[in-house]
């Protein structure tokens, strides 16, 4: 890995024009998915930033630039998913069902069935259960050493050993290994081999959905609160998709339910996240299939950890101020002329820490809420997890010294610019300026409170 790492660092980066297009023509790829691009949480981080097919560790300069040259950065906060991960326990259950369905009651003659029939294996087993895999390794690893390019003052060897970078995980498994594997790509990259260095696990900031108990009584325990996923599941788009993969299968409508649809879905997924090949489970969708179980998902999020109840994001409200805090303490120390003690702290987590404090934040926020009726006109939305959270999926918060006693504060979701939202003329704008653009927030959002639970059970 040492040597795949610094081969990739003494040859110049290549920059693609294409590099921060949402997605790029995948048909002359027969190893690529025609639906890879609908994949939600399951798929890979390089569907979202395409030049990675061709170089790993490319980083795009034109686009990711200071404020200006006298800007220098002086703190980055990496909030960044957990890598590449085996399906959960439940999944592969699903799966296992499906497959058994196949063998002994699809027919037909074409070359994808007769491989899921007699050469594809059913390798997925229960005990896996979102272990991170080694693309997941990789994941972490590449965007180590990607993000010690983009920030080559900040993440440094001098600053890993001397402590400045900070290490904060959550005490799942693939969260765990995806911060070592991060540790192990900044270690690699610069042939450390005398020392290791410490991360704290904290499920308060990082799995605060668990902690919040309004949010798991009132969204996460309670079957109402997405009842509109429910009706999607029931409605006419989805059945039409079932009808199609058991006319397909040439087995009858009865055995085909929403959750075995999404068991050949995510089939597809994993086989393609995972191992990288373009597995005879994806020929069960086309296009439009793959859209209706993007919504399906994508409307699940909104109403599980997204817009659609309040307490959803209310309960970031830790990981908020926390976040604000780290940025304060670098701005203070900045001005009064002192080393900035935390220069970047790399916070590993879950999708489900990412979407809450995005949304809390107000990014991709629709005009109209996404309902089970409401598909149609929804093609256009800004809420699509398989844009926001693919594996690796990562919230930057690049703090820039501009040499005029002003800092600015610019936001990356992916490796790639966004604007904060009421902030859009500024793409990089002062860092008071969003303070002000969340003092509700700053000023409130107590956690404790905002968790604790009604008396009365709110309606949801």
């Amino acid at each position: 890995m040492q040597n795949f790492l610094w081969k990739f660092i003494i040859f110049p980066v290549l920059i693609y024009s294409c590099c921060f297009c949402d997605y790029v023509n995948t048909e002359d790829n027969p190893n690529i998915p025609a639906i890879a691009k609908y994949f939600n949480t399951k798929g890979r981080y390089e569907e979202v930033n395409p030049h990675l097919r061709e170089d790993i560790l490319a980083v795009n300069r034109s686009v990711l630039q200071p404020p200006s040259a006298q800007c220098q950065e002086i703190h980055v906060t990496a909030i960044i998913r957990h890598g590449t991960r085996y399906p959960t326990t439940r999944n592969v259950k699903d799966m296992q069902q499906l497959h058994n369905i196949v063998l002994q009651n699809a027919s037909g003659k074409e070359s994808w069935l007769h491989e899921i029939q007699n050469q594809w294996t059913m390798w997925y087993t229960e005990d896996m259960d979102g272990r991170l895999v080694q693309k997941g390794v990789n994941d972490h690893k590449h965007l180590a050493v990607r993000l010690s390019k983009l920030f080559p003052s900040l993440i440094t060897e001098e600053k890993l050993r001397g402590g400045l970078i900070k290490f904060i995980t959550s005490s799942k498994h693939r969260c765990v290994n995806s911060t070592l594997s991060f540790k192990a790509g900044l270690t690699e990259l610069w042939a450390i081999t005398d020392k290791e260095f410490d991360h704290a696990v904290n499920d308060a900031l990082m799995r605060f959905f668990d902690q919040c108990t309004r949010f798991v009584e009132e969204v996460d325990k309670n079957p109402s609160a997405v009842a509109e996923v429910e009706r999607f599941k029931q409605g006419p788009e989805m059945r039409r998709v079932q009808e199609k993969i058991a006319d397909r299968l040439r087995i009858a409508y009865s055995l085909i339910t929403h959750d075995l649809v999404e068991a050949a879905f995510y089939l597809c997924a994993y086989e393609f996240a995972i191992k990288a090949i373009n597995s005879p489970w994806c020929q069960l969708f086309d296009d439009e299939d793959a859209k209706v179980m993007e919504y399906a998902s994508d409307l699940r999020e909104f109403w599980k950890r997204g817009y659609g109840h309040d307490i959803n994001s209310k309960s970031s409200c830790i990981l908020f101020h926390d976040v604000f805090s780290r940025l304060d303490k670098a701005a203070s120390e900045n001005k009064s002329g002192q080393q900035v003690t935390e220069a970047v702290t790399v916070q590993v987590g879950h999708a489900d820490t990412l979407l809450p404090l995005l949304t809390l934040l107000g990014f991709f926020k629709d005009n109209e809420t996404l309902t089970s009726l409401n598909y149609a006109t929804q093609t256009q939305r800004s809420f699509r997890t398989s844009h926001m959270l693919p594996y690796a999926a990562n919230l930057l918060l690049v703090l820039y010294d501009c040499g005029d006693g002003d800092l600015r504060l610019q936001p990356l979701l992916n490796e790639k610019p966004v604007t904060f939202p009421g902030l859009n003329e500024a793409s990089i704008p002062l860092y008071q300026q969003v303070k002000e653009c969340y003092r509700e927030l700053l000023q409130g959002c107590d956690f404790e409170t905002e968790c604790q639970l009604l008396k009365s059970p709110a309606k949801v």
